[in-house]
């Protein structure tokens, strides 16, 4: 995936409705006290070192250094410093953190806190069956440091830990709420006078048009062409209702010959087969590709809400960002046109050989205070997990247009966890039938096949622990 979050959440994601609805009021909250002496101006003594951290012990923290940067990390590690004074932080930042962290685990040295994201993530598959993630339920159940009356759990999103959920325990915190769409020049839709599509017909004719204007309508990550698969599985859910993304989830079998994923297949290949897609697009990287988008060479792009930071340095002043769902598939979609895709992901672990697992959870608990949650927000443009924390923070076109369309989502909302189960499959097997549907090599009857037989290698093979999700 890209630098970020891709990086499962909710059936339904009641989520976005939430962005409306968090909680209202914020205790007063000191964040000095080296000794974890502090308290709220409550006096909440529940809330003094409810992790049992040790003061002195050293902290050490390993960020993926991708498109949300590191400076969001240091300033929550600020903030853990100014609680714990007497405590050494070691901090860096890579983007390989396979390469760097998995010798780590193996000999039993592992950091106390490690954002495991970015296409060279450590497997979480092999992490959780290997029992080398702490369990966060004391994070969790643990007082909110800076909302009162809350648990850290109580003060998130609905549907925020499932990704990182296995088996009814939490072994990954996924920080930073995203939402996935298609995203495009609202100002140049105006400039035009044109309408983004709500239906599949609405946007060939669109394509169309754009096209006549010496404007290719589409582009793509050709080098990760999975991002297109998000699309697909975004329009069959819509059309056939969130239970086939469950069925995939579950490695059932014959989940991705769904009708509804064909028909999704067959609609965004036509994007190809017309001639839809700007040319040379399947030789570009992530980076590439988005860049050419936003400097007008292309209308539309699937991607995810961290698309807004990781453009920021070379998208034009006068671009309006903005994200929209998949068109419908056919006027009997089971769910209607502004159900989105939305999902916590960046996901941070504690490490169950760390040696101050209680201080890499406090640090957690740190980001999850909406002051270490808003701050997040105006450093890297991205809302997180923690309801409500963004209120009162100035939001660019792209973020704003992110919580306007969860909003308009409400409790239509979805998402799939296979990638986060098995990650192979998707990174490697959908990926791949992707590239070839992307450059007319296969055709949608042979995409569902292609990503069919990969599930099943994986539900096959007796390596790989498997996940249910009800």
């Amino acid at each position: 995936m890209n630098t970020l979050t891709r990086r499962g959440v909710l059936q339904t994601a009641a989520a976005a409705g939430l962005l409306a609805t968090a909680p209202a009021a914020l205790s007063a909250c000191a964040m000095g006290g080296g000794d974890g002496d502090t308290k709220t101006e409550q006096g909440d003594k529940t809330n003094v070192n409810p992790l049992g951290v040790k003061d002195d012990a050293p902290l050490e923290v390993v960020i993926f250094n991708g498109g949300f940067g590191e400076d969001y990390a240091k300033a929550h590690e600020a903030m853990y410093k100014e609680k714990y004074p007497k405590a050494e932080i070691k901090h860096s930042a890579t983007q390989e953190i396979s390469k760097t962290l998995q010798p780590r685990f193996v000999d039993g040295s592992p950091p106390d806190m490690v954002n495991n994201s970015g296409s060279a993530q450590i497997d979480f598959n092999g992490l959780v069956s290997q029992n080398a993630l702490t369990d966060l339920a004391p994070l969790l159940d643990a007082p909110s440091l800076d909302v009162a009356g809350k648990t850290v759990r109580q003060t998130l999103l609905p549907g925020s830990l499932l990704p990182g959920t296995y088996d009814g325990k939490v072994f990954s915190l996924n920080y930073a709420y995203t939402a996935y769409g298609v995203w495009y020049d609202e100002k140049l839709l105006a400039d035009k006078g044109w309408q983004y599509p709500k239906t599949w017909d609405e946007m060939i004719a669109l394509c169309k048009t754009i096209k006549a204007a010496g404007i290719a309508p589409w582009t793509y990550q050709g080098k990760h062409p999975r991002y297109m698969s998000w699309l697909i599985l975004s329009a069959a859910a819509k059309m056939a209702g969130p239970d086939v993304l469950l069925a995939i989830d579950n490695l059932e079998p014959n989940a991705w010959k769904h009708e509804a994923i064909k028909a999704a297949a067959e609609a965004y290949s036509q994007l190809a087969v017309d001639g839809y897609i700007l040319p040379g697009s399947e030789g570009l990287d992530h980076i590439q590709s988005q860049t050419e988008w936003s400097l007008g060479k292309a209308v539309f792009i699937s991607c995810g809400s961290w698309l807004e930071s990781e453009q920021k340095k070379v998208t034009p002043p006068a671009f309006r960002m903005a994200v929209a769902p998949t068109p419908s598939l056919s006027s009997g979609d089971k769910l209607p046109f502004e159900a989105l895709r939305g999902t916590a992901g960046e996901p941070y672990i504690v490490p169950a050989k760390a040696k101050n697992a209680n201080g890499g959870m406090e640090l957690m608990r740190i980001m999850l205070s909406k002051k270490g949650a808003a701050d997040f927000t105006r450093k890297t443009s991205s809302l997180t997990c923690v309801a409500g924390a963004e209120e009162g923070v100035e939001l660019p076109p792209g973020l704003t247009s992110v919580t306007k369309a969860l909003k308009a989502s409400g409790d239509k909302g979805f998402n799939w966890v296979y990638n986060s189960f098995y990650r192979r499959l998707e990174r490697n097997l959908v990926d791949a039938a992707c590239g070839d549907l992307f450059t007319k090599r296969i055709n949608a009857a042979q995409f569902v096949e292609a990503c069919q037989k990969g599930a099943d290698e994986i539900a096959k093979d007796t390596s790989i622990t498997k996940y249910k999700r009800s």
